[in-house]
């Protein structure tokens, strides 16, 4: 367990079957089925899955610690403070683009029609531990100047509840302009950082890659300003209205 079949001298990386099998074979010089070995691997336990991908430069430990004493902390805190935590995260979105799977008949690819015009937008969610979903879609870059307007209005959803901010290492949240107004406003604001090279740990990953990567609409957006509003929001799902 714990390796791949590069690492036992097999062509790849990823375990299927015929790999199973052909390391069943080079082990103990036994020869079964594709078949076998899949009703085999059901039996242990096993079910075919798409890998989770982990840098190579994250810190086991970093994250232990994150995980068992940072977070930990800001939860304790956040309850004596009265306090809310969000966890923030951005994405880009482009019109063309189309995931998921659809049934069609064997040798007929099937078509999604929409615009030929192309336009992309970017989009910077924060999701609270209790569900609560605020959003943003912008066309510009994402800056430092940008991600200090989001935090105001964070804030002024607040009404004066003292945020706790999880996000990552992303230049824009490191930059000064966001650390200055941040120090400046420790009673309505508080950043936390997460572990380098860990998007896993954060909640926030979820909403913005499931928007990006959302099967495209039967009447998809005209154009970017369309797409801001696109989204039909719920209490629980707010988006950030551009006035204020």
């Amino acid at each position: 367990m714990g390796n791949n079949p590069d690492q036992l001298k097999l062509p790849g990386f990823l375990w299927t079957r015929a790999l199973v099998r052909d390391l069943i074979r080079q082990q103990f010089a036994i020869e079964i089925g594709e078949d076998t070995v899949g009703r085999y691997l059901r039996a242990w336990g096993f079910s075919p899955q798409k890998p989770m991908r982990r840098a190579y430069e994250q810190s086991d430990e970093t994250v232990r610690v994150w995980l068992q004493e940072r977070y930990p902390e800001i939860v304790k805190r956040a309850y004596r403070e009265k306090a809310e935590i969000l966890w923030a995260d951005e994405s880009g979105l482009r019109s063309d683009h189309t995931a998921g799977r659809t049934w069609a008949p064997v040798g007929q690819t099937p078509v999604t029609k929409g615009t030929g015009k192309r336009f992309k937008a970017n989009m910077i969610a924060a999701i609270s531990n209790t569900g609560t979903l605020r959003f943003r879609v912008f066309d510009e870059r994402f800056t430092g100047p940008l991600f200090l307007d989001v935090l105001k209005r964070l804030v002024k959803d607040a009404n004066g509840r003292k945020l706790h901010l999880i996000i990552d290492g992303h230049p824009a949240h490191r930059a000064k302009v966001v650390r200055d107004w941040a120090a400046a406003h420790p009673d309505l604001i508080e950043l936390h950082f997460l572990p380098g090279y860990s998007p896993e740990l954060n909640p926030a990953e979820k909403p913005t890659s499931a928007a990006s990567c959302a099967p495209a609409s039967a009447n998809p957006p005209a154009s970017p300003a369309t797409s801001t509003n696109a989204t039909s929001p719920t209490p629980r799902h707010q988006p950030y209205d551009t006035d204020r």
